[in-house]
């Protein structure tokens, strides 16, 4: 066993605990922002009196930053080196968190969504940095295993976000609703907005500074130089060999819809069940809690999940693990189309304990072998993350029709769209499993 360990995070003789421990906590920092922007769309409506259109505005900044930075963090770090990416992730991060107190100073809307766009520009350029650089701190054939461990600490950050807006924004927010607020005279509701942000920024800024108490820290240990030998940059040139690569292109294509089929999954779990036990007699607010409670224990379920996974690929490689994780997937998903009772959450539960090794395996397998041109090839599979924003609208589209095919409830419909995303990635697994044996 002690073997089996040293293995997995040393290399030519040397260990790299330390510094794998370090960039395994940006993978909770990131997990953490992600969550606790959720709720904020609702937050930033009802404080600013707007729609939930205009609220939604936060994730579209949110992954603007993701999708416009990843190419430039790719650049910057082929130039410079994975720590130097590492570093400047976590000052965007910090900056825009920071950017949180005079934004509400001004009290505009759109500073918040500047603030927002900053930070993420930081939590690309970490993804970009923090994913290949955890695949060279030892032997190539353990890294996928190994990002997969630093991936079980995503969720945990993300869980601590979730309990952190609900129970230090959420709960602390001024109970009045919308409707009675729109009642309030300019006065009163400046008043309110001002209290209402004041609760509301108190945690970015905390986090802001955890952010540059980590980044001093980074900055000061030896990390390892792996991969940061060649500072050519040749882009196009890079672009043409890596996308040459069916595994990657393959890849990538995996990634968009795997997201996209996280995302819709964790954002309908509420709609799903608020119809569930609003029909066994619950009102609406009570189901809706009930259904955020479900939707904790999906996530609680996808970080055990992570775990289990991380230890099967000691016996199975990833891509046949990949393969049968899509098929439970798949299977479990018909089975949230077909209930229309609480079996059909259980199933939506279970989904989330499927999808737990998915984004770090595809990520692996696409990335085995690139070398120095993992920096661009991480960069594609970050922009992949655009699947997250594409397919969740299409599936609300669904769901606003209310019923299909007669009676059949739309909001149950709606998830063989995800249905089709795992089938992709059940696929690539296959493919990659047979064709390239990984």
């Amino acid at each position: 066993m002690e073997k089996q360990q040293q293995s997995l995070i040393t290399k030519d003789g040397v260990s790299f605990l330390l510094p794998f421990i370090l960039i395994t906590f940006c993978f909770a920092l990131w997990g953490f922002a992600n969550d606790i922007t959720n709720p904020m769309v609702k937050a930033f409506s009802k404080i600013f009196r707007m729609s939930v259109t205009d609220g939604t505005l936060v994730q579209v900044a949110f992954y603007g930053g993701y999708f416009c930075m990843a190419f430039p963090a790719a650049i910057f770090i082929r130039k410079h080196s994975y720590k130097a990416g590492v570093l400047m992730g976590l000052g965007l991060y910090a900056t825009g968190a920071l950017l949180f107190f005079p934004a509400k100073a001004v009290g505009i809307y759109g500073c918040f969504l500047i603030a927002y766009f900053i930070m993420t520009c930081g939590l690309s350029f970490l993804e970009t940095s923090c994913n290949p650089y955890i695949l060279t701190m030892g032997p190539e054939e353990t890294a996928t295993r190994r990002l997969n461990m630093a991936q079980c600490f995503n969720p945990c950050g993300s869980i601590i976000g979730m309990f952190v807006a609900m129970n230090f924004i959420q709960a602390k927010l001024n109970p009045m609703s919308s409707d009675e607020r729109a009642f309030l005279s300019d006065a009163e509701f400046e008043a309110l907005k001002d209290a209402d942000l004041s609760v509301l920024i108190s945690p970015y800024l905390i986090i802001g500074l955890v952010i540059v108490a980590m980044l001093i820290l980074i900055r000061l240990v030896k990390m390892p130089r792996f991969g940061d030998a060649n500072h050519d940059v040749h882009v196009f040139v890079t672009l043409k060999r890596i996308f040459s690569l069916r595994y990657y292109t393959e890849g990538v294509i995996a990634q968009f819809f795997y997201v996209g089929a996280q995302i819709m999954c964790w954002t309908f779990i509420i709609q799903y069940g608020t119809r569930v036990f609003m029909a066994e007699g619950m009102d609406e607010r009570s189901a809706e809690v009930l259904s955020q409670q479900f939707n904790i224990y999906a996530m609680l379920f996808f970080i055990c999940s992570r775990f289990i996974a991380t230890f099967l690929m000691k016996y199975v490689k990833p891509a046949m693990l990949l393969a049968v994780f899509g098929i439970l997937a798949m299977l479990f998903t018909a089975g949230v189309i077909a209930f229309q009772d609480r079996t059909g959450m259980y199933c939506l539960v279970c989904v989330s304990g499927c999808m737990s090794l998915m984004f770090p395996t595809i990520y692996g397998i696409a990335l085995n072998g690139l070398g120095d041109d993992a920096k661009f090839g991480a960069a594609g599979l970050i922009m992949a993350i655009l699947g997250g924003s594409i397919l969740p609208p299409l599936q609300a589209m669904i769901i606003d029709q209310g019923t299909v095919f007669g009676n059949f409830p739309a909001t149950n419909a709606s998830f063989v769209l995800p249905f089709i995303c795992f089938l992709v990635v059940t696929i690539y697994g296959y493919r990659t499993h047979v064709v390239r044996g990984m």
